[in-house]
Formats: C-alpha cells, sequence, structure tokens
C-alpha cells in the first residue's frame, strides 16, 4: 500500500515529506508508548501516535521509522516539522482516533507487527 493510498483513507494531511508519498509499505505500528516503538526489529513501517512532541520525532529517527500519521487531531510544531524535514521522514496528521485509523488501515491490507 502507497502512502498516498494511507494519506486518503485516514483523511490525512501531509505536513512534510510529501514526496515519499509514492513509497509503499507492509506494515504498521500504533502506540503512544515510544518505549514500545523503540522494541521494534523493523523499519520502513508506518508509525501511527498520538504523541505529539519532540520526542516521537526522536524515538522514530532511532528506529528507523521514516512515517508517523498523528492521529486524534493533534497540532504538530514547527519545531517537530523542521526535525522530521532535517531526518527526511514523511509526516502526515489525521482527524481520526487511533482506533479508527489503525482499522481501516488494517481492513485495507496493512499489517501489524505483532
Amino acid at each position: 500500500m502507497t502512502l498516498k493510498e494511507i494519506a486518503g483513507l485516514t483523511d490525512a494531511q501531509i505536513l512534510c515529506g510529501a514526496r515519499k508519498l509514492n513509497e509503499a509499505i507492509d506494515f504498521c505500528f500504533a502506540s503512544d508508548l515510544m518505549s514500545d516503538v523503540l522494541t521494534l526489529k523493523v523499519s520502513d513501517v508506518l508509525l501511527i501516535t498520538g504523541l505529539v512532541n519532540i520526542q516521537s520525532i526522536r524515538t522514530a529517527e532511532m528506529s528507523d521509522i521514516p512515517y508517523i500519521l498523528f492521529v486524534r487531531n493533534k497540532e504538530v510544531t514547527p519545531d517537530m516539522i523542521k526535525l522530521a524535514e532535517e531526518n527526511d521522514m514523511l509526516l502526515m496528521k489525521s482527524n481520526y482516533s487511533m482506533f479508527k485509523a489503525s482499522g481501516i488501515l488494517f481492513e485495507a491490507g496493512l499489517k501489524g507487527i505483532f
């Protein structure tokens, strides 16, 4: 599934990294606990989170996660966008809850890590 399809399915707004929209991924992981994200052994995964702070960008960077979908209509700060751009990440934002976004993407064929 391409990131463009993911953005469409979740009515997501692209915040940065739009050039990555045609990239395809197979897996996603949903969590607000960045300590759980750090345990992942897979890269090229979409992180779905409602934790909107600089730590979520840093954690994704350390875990080699290049794509983040922020849910629950949380406001992403300019500092977060700047750091994501510096790390060549795609950031998206959706009004959907984490449960709804995850369910829609799972139903469309995106696989969970566990």
